[in-house]
């Protein structure tokens, strides 16, 4: 690999990674349009890029997930027996999402992915509604349910679900606090399985070494990396920066990264 590859892989996990850490979310809506834009520098048609910057960005974003569970473990905000009833939809949601994304155009994933981002990114610039004072009761059914539905969507755009997850256990009155770890935790089966399914996945006519269904390896390795040494500096700063302003500018990056795929792969 060139240098300016290894160079744009490590400069792109070290500032998806400080702003997961920065932002609490996850660098999959970073990761996916700049990746698209790599590989197309990189001489692979607009046919297949797509498909494997949601795939190499599902699997970078496993060592983050692993990191931001453990911290919130540590904090005691993660509520296990919600993760444990999601799990099951979660994984096998995520996995079977992968082959769907594998059937599915290079344009028509653009499209989806830039229309999440853009309700992601809604969210973000709208005041935040307070979570009901008493938890509801939430069935193990329910759980596996929804988990199912958002491991899928998170398959198709490569997150960790936290956008979906954390505003679903908020209606559900569980305690921010909880939301996030519980979400972060959830994001771990997520990130797996989606890698896992990526994996497995075939991509004809790709010619890049060391790709392994729709995963580059080698930006794996390399943004994981440089994504581990920020994501803890992001999370310091978030004491101490104006995180709050830093997310509206952020929802309107998020917005201007996905036009920008969209307008490379149509």
């Amino acid at each position: 690999m060139a240098i300016e590859w290894i160079l744009a892989f490590l400069a792109l996990g070290l500032f998806a990674g400080f702003m997961a850490g920065l932002l609490g979310i996850g660098g999959g809506g970073i990761m996916v349009p700049m990746l698209t834009t790599i590989f197309l520098a990189m001489g692979l048609t607009a046919e297949h890029v797509v498909h494997l910057a949601l795939g190499t960005s599902m699997a970078a974003i496993v060592m983050t997930s692993i990191s931001s569970m453990r911290a919130h473990h540590a904090r005691g905000g993660v509520l296990w027996p919600v993760v444990k009833s999601m799990a099951p939809g979660v994984i096998i949601g995520t996995f079977a999402a992968t082959f769907l994304a594998a059937k599915i155009s290079a344009q028509h994933l653009a499209i989806f992915f830039a229309l999440f981002m853009g309700y992601v990114a809604l969210n973000m610039l709208r005041p935040k509604k307070a979570a009901p004072a008493e938890p509801k009761a939430v069935g193990k059914v329910e759980l596996a349910t929804v988990g199912g539905g958002i491991g899928a969507v998170s398959a198709l755009v490569s997150i960790g679900g936290g956008s979906l997850t954390v505003p679903y256990l908020s209606w559900r009155g569980i305690a921010l606090k909880n939301a996030i770890g519980t979400s972060a935790a959830v994001g771990l089966p997520i990130s797996l399985a989606g890698a896992l399914g990526y994996l497995l996945q075939s991509q004809p006519g790709q010619d890049l070494p060391f790709a392994v269904g729709m995963v580059y390896l080698p930006g794996v390795l390399l943004m994981s990396a440089a994504s581990f040494i920020t994501a803890p500096v992001g999370a310091k700063l978030a004491h101490k920066l104006p995180v709050a302003t830093l997310k509206k500018v952020f929802a309107v990056l998020l917005i201007l990264l996905s036009l920008k795929m969209l307008l490379s792969v149509l």
